[in-house]
C-alpha cells in the first residue's frame, strides 16, 4: 500500500483510523477537509481544490481522508487501497454528536452544535451516495476494504 483513500459516510470513523493508518504504515495523511475548507469554516473555490488535489495525487504516496464524491472516481483512479466505512446511519449520527465541542485536527474549526445539513448528509448517505461508491468500486482493480463497525477498522490497525 503505497497509495490508498478512507471513504465513506460523514462522522463514521474515517479520520481517526486514517490517522492511526498513516502512523502504522508510516504514510503522510491528508484530510480533504483540511484542503477545502478555510479556518473560519468558508470553502475555497472547485478550481483550487482540484488544482490541490491534483498536487496530492501526483505524490509519491499518501493517504487521503474524505468522502468528497465529486472527485471520488478521481481519487480511485490513482490510489491502489480503498477503505470504506460502511456503518450503520444512527451508528454515525452517534459519532457526530459524539465529537460536537471536540477540537480535532482533520477539520480548521471546532463544531459548535450538529448543523442540520451535516445531519442531512449522514441521514442520505446509504440512499444517495453509498450506491455510486459500490458501483465505482466494482470496478477498481486494487485492493478494497470495507468496514461495517469500528471494531473491525480497529482490528486492522492491530493487525498491521
Amino acid at each position: 500500500m503505497k497509495r490508498a483513500i478512507v471513504i465513506g459516510c460523514p462522522a463514521s470513523g474515517k479520520s481517526t483510523f486514517s490517522k492511526k493508518l498513516a502512523a502504522a504504515a508510516g504514510l503522510p495523511l491528508v484530510h480533504l477537509d483540511r484542503v477545502y475548507f478555510k479556518p473560519d469554516g468558508s470553502a475555497i473555490t472547485r478550481e483550487e481544490f482540484d488544482e490541490r488535489l491534483g498536487a496530492i495525487l501526483r505524490g509519491e504516496s499518501w493517504i487521503i481522508d474524505g468522502n468528497y464524491q465529486r472527485t471520488l472516481a478521481r481519487r480511485i483512479a490513482a490510489c491502489d487501497t480503498v477503505f470504506l466505512f460502511d456503518l450503520p446511519t444512527e451508528v454515525c449520527l452517534e459519532g457526530a454528536r459524539a465529537r460536537v465541542g471536540t477540537v480535532r485536527d482533520d477539520i480548521p474549526w471546532t463544531e459548535t452544535e450538529l448543523a442540520p445539513e451535516f445531519e442531512l448528509a449522514i441521514r442520505e448517505f446509504h440512499a444517495k451516495k453509498l450506491p455510486e461508491i459500490y458501483a465505482l468500486l466494482e470496478k477498481f482493480g486494487g485492493e478494497v476494504v470495507i468496514f461495517t463497525g469500528r471494531e473491525q477498522a480497529d482490528r486492522y490497525i492491530s493487525d498491521l
